[in-house]
């Protein structure tokens, strides 16, 4: 992760079980709206809010996280296991540490935002790092009108004012209402496509 200087780098994390063409959608996405110079996958040991039943391990969902990352300024990564993080609010302390000229903005679904007040010190997550919120079909009402957004609506950039998000002073967030990308690791694993066979 050294010699990343004062690049703009979305991390985007999971446990990625499987990875799918949605993370590869809001990736390319993300890097485009946010004037990002790159798209970290944060491919997590063990999501803290998820049991590990069904849970591929970590090695094979990295690789297969690699296979579908298919963009030169999207990383892959398992830095997690490295740093021995669990929430993100640690990771993100670390990053921190490790690149402190970088300009981190956390990248999420409307699933995710409409859940974060169970995360382990999200208000400190809200105000350490900017944060961009793609949309989830189902899930952006109940996301926007939630928890989170409302205590940090007067956080909250315009979509059309995305791209200057990863130069904002925390707490800084945005909503972009993206169209819906159908993909979902929930159906793959249901379907019985994963883990591979």
């Amino acid at each position: 992760m050294r010699g990343v200087g004062r690049q703009r780098i979305g991390l985007l994390g999971g446990s990625f079980n499987p990875a799918h063409e949605g993370h590869l959608y809001i990736s390319r996405e993300a890097l485009k709206r946010l004037r990002l110079d790159a798209v970290w996958w944060l491919v997590s040991p063990q999501n803290p809010l998820k049991t590990v039943d069904e849970m591929a391990p970590l090695a094979e969902r990295a690789a297969h996280a690699r296979a579908i990352a298919d963009h030169p300024r999207i990383q892959v990564t398992t830095i997690e296991a490295r740093l021995g993080t669990r929430y993100t609010v640690d990771t993100i302390a670390r990053l921190r540490q490790e690149c402190p000229g970088a300009r981190f903005v956390w990248l999420m679904g409307s699933d995710n935002l409409a859940q974060m007040p169970q995360w382990h010190r999200w208000t400190h997550i809200f105000n350490t790092v900017s944060i961009a919120v793609f949309a989830r079909e189902t899930y952006d009402f109940a996301a926007l009108a939630g928890v989170a957004a409302h205590r940090y609506r007067a956080n909250r950039l315009p979509a059309e004012r995305a791209a200057s998000l990863a130069d904002r002073t925390p707490p800084a967030w945005t909503y972009l209402p993206l169209r819906w990308h159908p993909a979902a690791a929930t159906d793959i694993r249901s379907a019985g496509e994963w883990p591979q066979k």
